[in-house]
């Protein structure tokens, strides 16, 4: 999956999928956070927190081969006043960190095994997409992918799906039809319905 094409073009796509995901993230704030989410056990407080969490704080210090803060582990930051600025700021901050060149060398530890930086990079672009949607979803939004970042996040599902199934991270594959768009077929294969409804 690391390829050199990808860090060429890794800093681009994560810009975009972070600019589309704090901007479901900010419309999202006057939906109940009781609100059901594609996620079958998380409501939208439960599935902001993940998202703010892991798409913002953990990306920028995963940048830097570092683990998030443990304190921001239980945090509610839906809570807190401003918390869409807050946010905002914070995500621009990883996709600033991930601009360098540095950041997409060499290996980081991942639970004591060594995983190229960029397929930790690629993981994170996953991970503001697809959650991206699942807020998009729950609050009523449409979220946009571009072809680019689809396809950049469909080949992460292909070649993550299995390991995320594994831990639970994924449901199972939902069928879609052979003309499905990219982004649909990624969002199958993490075990998303592309027609979700709350």
């Amino acid at each position: 999956m690391n390829t050199s094409q990808e860090t060429t073009n890794g800093p681009a796509l994560m810009a975009a999928a972070a600019t589309e995901t704090a901007r479901v993230v900010a419309d999202a704030a006057t939906t109940a956070k009781t609100a059901k989410t594609p996620c079958p056990d998380w409501d939208l407080r439960t599935l902001l927190n993940h998202t703010i969490l892991w798409t913002s704080y953990s990306a920028e210090r995963r940048a830097y081969g570092e683990s998030v803060a443990e304190e921001l582990m239980s945090k509610d930051f839906t809570a807190e006043p401003g918390y869409v600025q807050a946010y905002q700021a914070q995500i621009d901050k990883a996709v600033d960190a991930w601009s360098k060149p540095e950041a997409w060398a060499g290996d980081r530890n991942v639970m004591g095994s060594a995983t190229p930086a960029a397929d930790i990079a690629a993981m994170l672009i996953m991970e503001m997409v697809l959650h991206g949607w699942d807020v998009a979803k729950a609050s009523g939004q449409d979220y946009r992918c571009d072809d680019a970042v689809a396809r950049n996040v469909l080949e992460t599902v292909q070649a993550q799906g299995d390991m995320f199934r594994q831990y639970q991270g994924f449901a199972a594959i939902v069928p879609v039809p052979d003309d499905a768009t990219a982004f649909d077929r990624a969002l199958a294969l993490s075990g998303r319905d592309p027609g979700w409804k709350p």
